[in-house]
Formats: structure tokens, C-alpha cells, sequence
């Protein structure tokens, strides 16, 4: 039996936030978010090792700190640059096959995560990039890209405009013609990546993800994404906390240095 490849988890996370100062350690269900993403990303089977990826300023020593007490693996790096952050990560911890989640995600579900990990593992080496993002069409909040060690240094090594350093990945699926990449779609066939917003960036963000965790954690701390869905209908009150900030993303700064991304995939405030 082929032995599984060498799988490192990082998770982004830093305090500074323009919107949202410190929204990585804010209180979520008795613990800091953080620590309840990383706990969701754990419980994926294909996850491997799961390490925060912080910075090395000074307002980071929190997260580091944080790690620490919860005994998360804390790997510290540039603060702008996160393709050298993962890069590095990656090589500290000795990873042949990276996955990159950022750490606004702690509604996150580990079986999109195996999804997506399981398709690159089943055509592993017949791809150099897999994510559920190109087109996405989860709920937005599930992202989930993949990629082995040997392709990251690649884009390491050669990608230079600030927003392919600062974004990790757009290396890759600006250049198809580069690199082999492949979409996981949500098998329901519906696309809400525009209509449910489950990720964290405003204060009405994060009065969505409280009551989500209030409603289900107690009862179900494993919940998932047809839980969420499930409560949504049943209580619109809450998926109207941060209804209109749905499809508002970081693509909306850069659409005139995107190629493979359109207006329809974002939308300003």
C-alpha cells in the first residue's frame, strides 16, 4: 500500500485587521476562534498536521501565546508576504502536500475538507493545484486549496506582484496555462458562495458565527455544514446578522489585476 504524503494544514492567522482588531482571538463558545477553527480542521481525516502560520510582529506574540497554551504548532513569518509564510511553513515542518485555510473560517466543515484533500490524493501527481474556490460554489467560509510542496516553491520562487505574494495562491489559477488545477463543486449542484456569507471580517460577521456556535455547539460541538443550513431556515433572524456584507471579498480590490476572476464573483460594500 502507497503510503500517504507528508500533509501539512496551515492556518493563516494574525491580530491586525482593519475591520476587526483581534477578530482571530475573539471569545467564540467558552474558547479563543482560533481554537475552535483549528479544532474543526482537526477532525478532517485527511488533514494531517494542523499548524497556525502567524507573524513575526510584535502584536502576533498573542497568537503565538495562544498556540502555546492550547498546544497548537505555531510557525511565525512574514507579515505581507504569505507565500514565503506557507513556503516556509511548509519546509519547517517538512510537508510534501500543503493545504491552505485562512483563519477566518470557523464555521469551516472537515468533510469538505477531506472532499477536496481526497480528490488530490486520488489523482495525486495529476495535479498542481486543487481547490473548491475556482469556481466556488460552497458556502463561503469552506475554502480549501491543495498543493504539493514541489509546485509551492514554483510559485515561491517566481510569483512577484504584491497580491500573489499577499494571497498565497493566485500564482496558480492566474496561470492555467502553467500549472494543472482542478475545482471540487458542491455535489448538490447549488452554488451559494454569493448568498451565505460564514467567514469573519466585520462585527455583524461575528455576531453571525456567535449565534451560530450558541445554537448548535452546545448540543452538537461537531456540527456541520447541513446543520448550519439547517438552523438558517429555521431562524432567518440569524442569517440576517450579516446578510448584506454576502459576496464581499478581497477580489473586489483587484479586479482590474485579475484575470481569471469577474465582477460576478464579488461585490463591494
Amino acid at each position: 500500500m502507497t503510503a500517504l504524503p507528508k500533509i501539512l494544514t496551515v492556518v493563516q492567522a494574525r491580530m491586525g485587521s482593519s475591520r476587526l482588531p483581534g477578530k482571530v482571538l475573539l471569545p467564540l463558545a467558552g474558547a479563543p476562534l482560533l481554537v475552535r477553527m483549528v479544532a474543526r480542521v482537526r477532525r478532517a481525516r485527511l488533514a494531517g498536521t494542523v499548524g497556525v502560520a502567524t507573524t513575526t510582529d510584535a502584536a502576533d506574540d498573542a497568537v503565538a501565546a495562544c498556540c502555546a497554551a492550547h498546544g497548537l504548532p505555531c510557525f511565525r513569518g512574514d507579515a505581507l508576504d504569505l507565500l514565503d509564510r506557507h513556503y516556509r511553513a511548509a519546509r519547517h515542518y517538512g510537508a510534501d502536500v500543503v493545504l491552505k485555510i485562512p483563519s477566518d473560517c470557523p464555521l469551516i466543515d472537515p468533510a469538505v475538507i477531506d472532499e477536496v484533500v481526497g480528490f488530490y490524493l486520488e489523482h495525486e501527481g495529476r495535479f498542481d493545484f486543487v481547490s473548491n474556490l475556482h469556481p466556488a460554489t460552497f458556502p463561503d467560509g469552506n475554502d480549501v486549496e491543495v498543493m504539493p510542496l514541489a509546485a509551492l516553491e514554483t510559485a515561491w520562487r517566481e510569483a512577484h506582484r504584491p497580491l500573489e505574494r499577499e494571497h498565497t495562491t493566485p500564482f496558480f489559477w492566474e496561470n492555467p496555462d502553467r500549472f494543472r488545477l482542478a475545482n471540487v463543486a458542491w455535489a448538490t449542484g447549488r452554488d451559494y458562495s454569493m448568498s451565505h456569507r460564514w467567514t469573519i471580517d466585520y462585527p455583524e460577521d461575528y455576531a453571525f458565527i456567535g449565534a451560530v456556535y450558541d445554537a448548535l455547539y452546545p448540543t452538537n460541538p461537531t456540527f456541520g455544514l447541513a446543520d448550519i443550513l439547517q438552523l438558517l431556515a429555521a431562524r432567518p433572524d440569524i442569517a440576517d446578522l450579516n446578510a448584506h456584507l454576502a459576496g464581499v471579498n478581497w477580489y473586489r480590490n483587484h479586479l482590474d489585476e485579475l484575470k481569471t476572476v469577474d465582477a460576478s464573483q464579488t461585490r463591494k460594500m
